[in-house]
């Protein structure tokens, strides 16, 4: 009779027990604060704890379906026979392609939804926008639950140390972005941001994936380049046309934190400065990428021409030193058939 090997048993607080069993500390916790809630003294304390909670159940629902991604892209992984380091290019792409595509779906629901795209006007008009409806919060809520979860899970996942300032780097710019947005009610612009920063992302993902499935694949990277590029315009076009105009126009341009107003001068320059900044970084990356790409592609075609040329002239040298055939003889360098060895009869 066969039995299942068991999984080795770690010793408590180290860190393969912490990457091992998180998921059922997590489920710990949760049923401790609930047990909390049922006490008054202890209420008010685990109601907050609750709310943090809350927050987290879009990111597991999102989990879910990268499960049954991550099952799909094993299989495919089988296929291709992919190295190390692009199986694991190739999994982080089909999660976040599963991830955009969902976020820039449903930000664009939203903001279809809530009028934005008839009314241009009306993502500054009326500021600051302190009531939002429920699908705008709860949308913001789980990109920021998102994007919180992603830095604990670099630990639990076990990135490679030259991978992590590379994912830390991103994470910190979303949240950035995300959290500005909200706390200085500038949702509304934001949103329609995240929708063509999420669109962009997905396609590079998209592109990244078939490439690995066909490296001949490079239709859909100069696709994504050219949107790249229209992304940044588009998103710095649209910030300066809200920030910069409609919000100037405002009659109301002075701070007040209980009305949540932060329309004045230094606020609206320092949004602008950073959209600017992170816009013009990216630019900055992507052309940079884009010349030292060509680079190596032209070095490449350089060594294949001289290596088919060295090939081509080493089959001349052989072919003269040997002799060439012509007419089923062999013919000498000066063009005379050699000599034909007499064979005596008996």
């Amino acid at each position: 009779m066969a039995f299942r090997r068991r999984n080795k048993s770690y010793p408590f607080f180290s860190q393969e027990f912490l990457i091992q069993n998180h998921a059922d500390i997590v489920f710990s916790l949760v049923i401790c604060i609930l047990i909390g809630l049922m006490f008054e003294t202890t209420a008010k304390t685990a109601i907050f704890f609750f709310c943090s909670s809350l927050m987290c159940i879009p990111r597991f629902l999102l989990i879910s379906i990268f499960l049954a991604v991550v099952c799909s892209i094993q299989k495919v992984n089988r296929r291709l026979h992919l190295s190390k380091s692009k199986n694991t290019k190739f999994n982080e792409s089909g999660q976040l392609c599963v991830f955009y595509l969902v976020s820039s779906l449903w930000s664009l629901y939203v903001i279809a939804t809530e009028g934005y795209l008839l009314r241009p006007s009306s993502l500054w008009e009326n500021y600051p926008h302190v009531h939002l409806r429920f699908q705008v919060k709860f949308f913001y809520l789980t990109q920021l639950a998102y994007w919180f979860h992603a830095l604990p899970e670099l630990y639990f996942q076990k990135v490679r140390k030259e991978e992590i300032p590379r994912q830390l780097q991103y994470i910190s710019l979303y949240l950035l972005h995300i959290l500005a947005a909200y706390l200085l009610n500038l949702t509304r612009v934001g949103l329609v941001l995240l929708f063509l920063q999420y669109l962009s992302e997905m396609g590079f993902h998209l592109s990244r994936l078939f490439y690995f499935i066909d490296e001949n694949q490079h239709k859909m990277f100069e696709m994504w380049s050219i949107g790249f590029v229209l992304t940044r315009m588009i998103t710095l076009t649209l910030m300066f046309l809200a920030v910069g105009f409609g919000l100037a126009r405002a009659e109301n341009q002075t701070l007040d934190l209980e009305a949540g107003n932060f329309n004045t001068l230094p606020i609206r320059l320092l949004v602008l400065f950073v959209v600017c900044f992170t816009q013009s970084w990216l630019l900055w990356k992507f052309f940079r990428f884009q010349l030292s790409r060509t680079r190596e592609l032209r070095l490449e075609q350089v060594a294949r021409k001289r290596a088919a040329t060295k090939q081509q002239m080493q089959r001349t040298l052989k072919r003269d030193s040997v002799g060439h055939h012509e007419n089923g003889l062999i013919k000498a360098e000066n063009g005379t058939s050699p000599r034909l060895k007499k064979i005596k009869t008996p």
